[in-house]
């Protein structure tokens, strides 16, 4: 790693603010074709009334999530890092193009076939997820918490731009002739585009960086078997004999073991995301009755969350604000259970304001807590080990996901399907 080091400042610190950027787009890339899906969910919603789309979508997404992110999380120290990434951005990209051909194809026609081929592609996006959430959050574990952050922030980024562009095309196109379904087409056809972008910017300008070059080098002196691939992309050669000598000494930390030294940590990711998903998207988008608003309500919902859940991902930046005791951490996550009756009784009796407060705190506390666990939970181990523990946190993160929007269906009790 010295020769990295010779010129200019330390190659840890080298290229840091390219770094963040482009790891912002990246995070962007893991969540932009599902945003899409989910704010375009007015137009799902017209085109099939009787199938609950935003909440079935959802649920088929998160077991094809979850169970691929299982198998890959029991296997990564042994998975090619930059194929996985790789193979996750191209999904997202190759999803993002079929859902917009479905949508030509049938012409903008309803139906249960073509909500059948939607489910589908939803269950595409999920398997993209686990390749791309686990692989970079277990791949930037091991370099600064600055990059974390910033792809954690591209991830609500996502959502926030989701919801400004539904926002512009539902205003541009509502009141022409099938504008609904124009918006729709529009925002996808973005979001093919962006999803090729971040396949370029993974494949040819992210492995190069020299912060990231430094960081995977040090992990692969540490033992990591996994940004071999990376590397030689990079042009850098992997471990000389003697140093591989050196890591027979270093026993790397099984998952359960570190499972068990970070418990705290991983059930408050799928605390955080239990109690998220019971409530968004489904029951903003479906539950909380008609108001002044009309059809611009859920929109206008689902983007203030986004929007808060950006700007709590940018607050543990102040180091004064961000909250790194684990007992703590617990603390809060538990508080925020509290919003369950609050949202209840707001959609029951509260207006719209209320509403839109509560909904935006929601994002807020999520975007936070979220961004304060990641970046304070892979401290003290090697970068093996830090890489097995992104994935696991990751993998709760999709558990809770999964529990979240399996909840969200006890909202319908008592009012008919």
């Amino acid at each position: 790693m010295a020769n990295l080091e010779e010129n200019g400042p330390p190659a840890r610190l080298e290229g840091k603010y390219a770094a963040i950027v482009v790891c912002w787009l990246l995070g962007n890339g893991c969540l932009f074709s599902w945003n899409s899906m989910l704010t375009i969910e007015d137009y799902y919603g017209e085109l099939f009334p009787h199938y609950h789309s935003s909440r079935v979508l959802t649920l088929v997404y998160q077991p094809f999530a979850l169970g691929t992110l299982a198998i890959l999380a029991y296997n990564e120290a042994k998975i090619n890092t930059r194929l996985r990434n790789l193979s996750g951005y191209f999904l997202f990209f190759l999803g993002s193009l079929l859902v917009l051909v479905l949508d030509l194809a049938t012409s903008g026609k309803g139906g249960l076939g073509t909500f059948i081929g939607i489910c589908a592609l939803s269950g595409l996006f999920g398997v993209a997820d686990a390749h791309v959430q686990g692989g970079m959050i277990g791949d930037l574990s091991f370099t600064r918490p600055q990059l974390i952050q910033s792809y954690l922030a591209g991830m609500a980024a996502s959502g926030a731009l989701t919801s400004a562009l539904r926002l512009i095309t539902k205003a541009a196109f509502e009141n022409s002739k099938d504008g609904l379904r124009k918006g729709a087409i529009l925002f996808l056809a973005i979001s093919v585009v962006f999803e090729l972008l971040c396949v370029i910017l993974y494949a040819y300008i992210f492995p190069k960086l020299p912060v990231i070059k430094y960081y995977r080098s040090k992990a692969s002196s540490e033992g990591s078997k996994t940004v071999s691939a990376d590397l030689a992309a990079a042009g850098i050669h992997t471990l000389h004999e003697e140093a591989e000598e050196d890591l027979k000494k270093h026993e790397r930390l099984g998952n359960k073991e570190l499972l068990l030294q970070n418990i705290d940590y991983a059930v408050d990711m799928f605390l955080i995301y239990a109690l998220t998903l019971s409530i968004f998207p489904g029951f903003l988008s479906e539950d909380t009755g008609s108001h002044s608003l009309g059809t611009w309500y859920a929109l206008v919902l689902i983007a203030m969350y986004n929007v808060w859940d950006l700007i709590g991902r940018y607050i543990p930046l102040l180091k004064f604000l961000k909250l790194e005791s684990r007992k703590g951490l617990v603390i809060a996550i538990l508080s925020r259970f509290l919003l369950v009756p609050a949202f209840y009784f707001t959609a029951k009796y509260g207006d719209q304001g209320w509403m839109i407060m509560l909904t935006s705190f929601l994002g807020l506390s999520n975007g936070y807590l979220t961004v304060c666990v990641l970046t304070s939970a892979p401290k003290g181990y090697k970068g093996p080990e830090q890489n097995a523990l992104g994935n696991l946190l990751v993998l709760f993160l999709l558990g809770g996901i999964f529990a979240g929007v399996t909840l969200d269906w006890l909202w319908l009790i008592g009012k008919g399907w």
